[in-house]
């Protein structure tokens, strides 16, 4: 079977923030690679550094005190990090597109949703004002919002949680991009719109033949929609492989604990696992595994010996002495 190239190459990534507090490193060795019509989904803890990683896609790390340290960002051949803002600002919205956790931030208060869209349009597409509008109405009526002639002429207020996500993602697709990214995109929404906008995407990435990343805390949405998994912590991945290997066989102690905080549906009523303790400050990051602290299997080694991502199988990699020790590592 013939490969195929893959869309976006991460090789090595490092982001840190420079603070007066010390150095903040978000992202801390992050490589991984999204191939055409395939769904990434990148999961962890608050902090973890999934969206500092997709930031950094974008070019959207602010400088001071953000900055790329190392590593490249190949999309379509190309490296991202020796481009201009000029440059960026062609793929940003027209190749790449994101769709931020909160909709109601994202959008301009002041500026009816035809305005805001019809500008984002024209930025990137070769229309008049009126193709720009009639492609807003096409992408409002496509993403399932009623009315959409009427519903341009209002605010964002106007709209509710789910609506007001449904303009974003029409907004986001309106270039339509070779690559979505969708930062916590159900967060704030309750599961019926959950369900929803998850259709939503698999059927827009049918249609549009667009590779997604997924960036949730969510293992729920993650068994929806991805085909990949890469769990993160503390600016690192801690595992990656594919979904139902991830849920049949999860290695990494951290991706077992998510696993086991899920509720289950049981006639035992088993009480949840939380996983103990909290995330480290990524300015002063523990000696040797950052996850030893909160660790049931840490050994002596664990708390002096940083561990390199492991193969243990086919397309399954993870970051832990415990696989370390007996399969060959490779380099991220």
């Amino acid at each position: 079977m013939k490969s195929v190239k893959p869309l976006l190459e991460v090789k090595n990534l490092h982001t840190h923030f420079f603070t007066k507090a010390g150095v903040v490193r978000a992202v801390d060795g992050v490589s991984f690679d999204v191939k055409p019509g395939e769904t990434l989904g990148i999961v962890g803890e608050s902090g973890s550094g999934k969206s500092i990683t997709a930031m950094s896609i974008l070019g959207l790390i602010p400088s001071p005190p953000g900055k790329i340290v190392d590593g490249e960002i190949i999309f379509k051949g190309d490296n991202l990090l020796k481009k201009n803002e000029r440059q960026m600002r062609q793929i940003r919205g027209k190749e790449i597109s994101m769709v931020f956790q909160d909709p109601m931030t994202s959008l301009n208060p002041v500026f009816t949703v035809e305005k805001q869209m019809v500008e984002t349009i024209l930025a990137h597409e070769n229309m008049t004002k009126k193709q720009a509008k009639d492609r807003a109405t096409e992408l409002l009526n496509l993403v399932g919002i009623p009315d959409p002639n009427k519903r341009l002429k209002n605010y964002p207020h106007e709209f509710s949680g789910g609506m007001r996500q449904r303009v974003m993602i029409a907004m986001a697709l309106s270039c339509n991009p070779s690559l979505l990214i969708a930062d916590e995109p159900t967060t704030a929404l309750d599961v019926t719109i959950q369900a929803q906008i998850l259709e939503l995407f698999k059927k827009m990435q049918k249609e549009l033949d667009m590779a997604i990343i997924m960036i949730t805390h969510d293992l729920g949405v993650v068994s929806e929609v991805c085909d990949r998994v890469m769990v993160m912590y503390a600016g690192k991945p801690a595992e990656f492989t594919e979904t139902k290997r991830l849920f049949d066989n999860g290695k990494h102690p951290y991706t077992i604990g998510l696993m086991n905080s899920i509720p289950k549906i049981t006639p035992n009523k088993e009480k949840l696992q939380p996983i103990t303790g909290l995330p480290p400050d990524l300015r002063s990051l523990p000696t040797g595994c950052s996850f030893a602290p909160r660790c049931k299997h840490v050994m002596e080694s664990c708390l002096t010996h940083d561990p390199t991502l492991s193969k243990v199988d086919d397309n399954h990699l993870v970051r832990c002495l415990l696989y370390e020790q007996t399969k060959k590592a490779v380099t991220t």
